[in-house]
């Protein structure tokens, strides 16, 4: 079983027991945290796609530990006119282990209820008058 989570803004394939690194999450180390926006719900087989996302499903996850990335250095340089500029950053990180995916806990009924509405003189269609048109100027 996976699915297709959105967790800060990102798109992530999870399954049970898997350790992910996504962008800095606010809760604190050992805490539980709860993603409910599924993209994707796949149960061996039976795959249920959202719109935009499956209702009733949610991923359960444990922070781990928070963390920075490599340095990233970003060198910006200008040949002939002595222009350099380096500068650098590194991505806080967190860590989080996949504890389980709840599934949607009952599926809709598919029901249609035909709707029968009245025609009144409000809701009858007016057709546009037709324009007047330009006859085309002849040369004298």
């Amino acid at each position: 079983m996976y699915a297709i989570v959105e967790i800060a803004g990102q798109q992530f394939k999870v399954s049970k027991d898997q350790k992910v690194y996504v962008h800095r999450l606010a809760s604190e180390e050992g805490s539980k945290v709860s993603f409910d926006k599924v993209l994707l719900l796949d149960d061996s087989g039976n795959i249920t796609l959202g719109a935009p996302a499956v209702e009733g499903a949610s991923v359960e996850a444990k922070v781990l530990q928070h963390l920075k990335g490599d340095k990233v250095i970003v060198f910006k340089k200008k040949r002939r006119k002595g222009y350099k500029k380096k500068n650098g950053h590194r991505q806080s990180f967190t860590q989080i282990l996949i504890e389980g995916i709840v599934a949607a806990a009952a599926k809709k009924k598919a029901t249609k209820k035909e709707v029968e509405v009245e025609v009144t003189e409000a809701t009858k269609e007016v057709k546009p008058k037709a324009k007047a048109t330009r006859k085309p100027k002849t040369e004298e």
